[in-house]
């Protein structure tokens, strides 16, 4: 969609359009309702800053509707369709790589009680699976952080990719 189209939606086709992009209902509603946006950059800026207010309530929130690498999303969604797409390294792994992103799934939502996101595209298999191996070794505290940082990595990325 281009910036001009998004700014002149009503609120519910603004909202429609970005809300792929993130399962937070209040960021979509304040970058709706901080329109018209002079430029792209100017779109981007709002975002991101309205982004770096989020903390664990919204990150569980998201997290809802988040597969775990290795899964495949389900639905015909856009979110869904997004998911499988920036995925597709790991869905298209050997058998070997698979069962460890698996088994590390398992590890992460034992120690940290929710699925482990990470910015998939542009990534390997085998990036992803260094990642959370490595992010296994965090206390609480900072993989909340480096989980919202990957948050608002894809949720930034999807927005660029659709308003442009």
């Amino acid at each position: 969609m281009e910036l001009a189209v998004f700014n002149d939606a009503t609120p519910n086709e603004a909202h429609t359009a970005i809300a792929h992009c993130v399962a937070i209902p209040d960021w979509q509603q304040a970058l709706v309702a901080a329109r018209p946006f002079a430029d792209v950059e100017a779109l981007y800026t709002t975002a991101e800053t309205l982004a770096k207010r989020w903390q664990g309530a919204e990150l569980e929130q998201a997290l809802r509707a988040h597969p775990r690498i290795g899964e495949k999303a389900a639905g015909a969604g856009i979110e869904a369709v997004l998911s499988r797409n920036e995925q597709s390294a790991m869905q298209q792994a050997d058998g070997a790589l698979q069962f460890a992103m698996l088994a590390g799934n398992q590890s992460y939502e034992q120690r940290f009680n929710r699925v482990f996101l990470i910015r998939a595209k542009g990534r390997s298999g085998e990036e992803m699976l260094a990642e959370l191996q490595r992010r296994l070794n965090n206390d609480a505290e900072t993989e909340q952080q480096e989980a919202l940082t990957q948050l608002r990595e894809i949720t930034l990325l999807r927005l660029k990719e659709s308003i442009v």
